[in-house]
């Protein structure tokens, strides 16, 4: 019994030397591969689209989402509200036809005197319920204060400094004024007050609620000004520097007269349907010159402007 317990033990020990052998061997060696395979957990339905695709096919995502199961939350196309002032001009006022021209003297003159007076009790109304509000609000140094706003507003627009002019002007105002702006350089000076400005009409509003007040006030400003734009290549395009020229003008300033930190800004201006039509933009034109040669001259004062032919038009 002996002989045969020592075999199976001799057995087991060249077993267990082989087996270690063999583990050795395998730490040896490199594994250019993970040990650790990725298993995917959950299966996606739905992938939205990538951002920036150079693909130039137009993909429904809502019908490829409503195929997969998935309901796409509705997306409203809505307006920003802004509470800093309103959209438009309540109730314009409507300017006499003539004004600044005609004298209070002659016949037509009075007419229109006596309808503007008929016309001020509602601004009467309006003002009273701006004094509630705002204590220190009179007519005549708001005629003054308004041709401040109105100055400082339109240098700060040939510097285009819009900080600035969003302090100055109100955020309908804004566009109008920066509109087509961008790539030119306009030259703006005032000169003069020909007329001390005056507040001709004013109204003060309700929006959205009973009591939110908006108070407008149009002022009317008789200047001499200067007004000359260049575009980006510095040619000119309408007006000029030296010659001033007088300037009739009824600005409607705006502010929220509930809000205890709100001031007056430009909201906007009344243009009369009989005022004369703006001056035409001066275009600039290449004149192609003629083919000079090496070593040549251009003389611009013996050179003729080649006229173009005349084209027969068939309809």
């Amino acid at each position: 019994m002996a002989m045969p317990m020592r075999r199976v033990l001799v057995a087991l020990h060249r077993t267990t030397l082989s087996s270690l052998k063999n583990a050795e061997g395998s730490l040896d060696v490199w594994h250019p591969a993970p040990l650790y395979l990725p298993v995917r957990t959950k299966k996606r339905f739905f992938i939205p689209p990538a951002v920036k695709t150079r693909e130039k096919k137009v993909i429904d995502v809502e019908k490829k989402a409503r195929k997969a199961g998935i309901v796409l939350r509705q997306q409203y196309l809505e307006r920003p509200i802004n509470i800093a002032c309103t959209a438009g001009i309540f109730d314009p006022y409507i300017p006499p036809e003539g004004d600044a021209r005609l004298s209070t003297l002659t016949k037509e003159g009075l007419k229109q005197r006596t309808e503007q007076l008929r016309q001020s009790a509602g601004s009467q109304l309006a003002i009273r319920k701006i004094k509630e509000h705002d204590t220190q609000f009179k007519t005549k140094s708001f005629a003054e204060q308004a041709q401040e706003i109105f100055i400082e507003a339109h240098n700060h627009l040939a510097q285009f400094n819009r900080e600035k002019l969003h302090s100055l002007v109100t955020e309908r105002c804004y566009p109008e004024m920066t509109r087509g702006n961008r790539y030119k350089t306009i030259s703006w000076r005032f000169v003069e007050s020909l007329e001390p400005p005056k507040v001709v009409h004013a109204r003060c509003p309700e929006m959205v609620s009973k009591g939110n007040l908006y108070g407008q006030v149009t002022v009317r400003m008789h200047t001499k000004q200067t007004l000359a734009i260049y575009d980006r290549f510095g040619r000119l395009m309408l007006g000029t520097e030296e010659q001033p020229k007088d300037v009739l003008e009824y600005l409607v300033l705006e502010r929220h007269v509930v809000n205890p930190y709100g001031r007056w800004r430009l909201h906007g201006k009344i243009v009369p349907s009989w005022a004369p039509a703006k001056d035409p933009i001066i275009k600039t034109v290449l004149i192609p010159g003629p083919d000079l040669k090496p070593g040549e001259e251009f003389d611009a004062i013996n050179y003729q402007v080649p006229k173009s032919e005349a084209v027969q038009w068939n309809k």
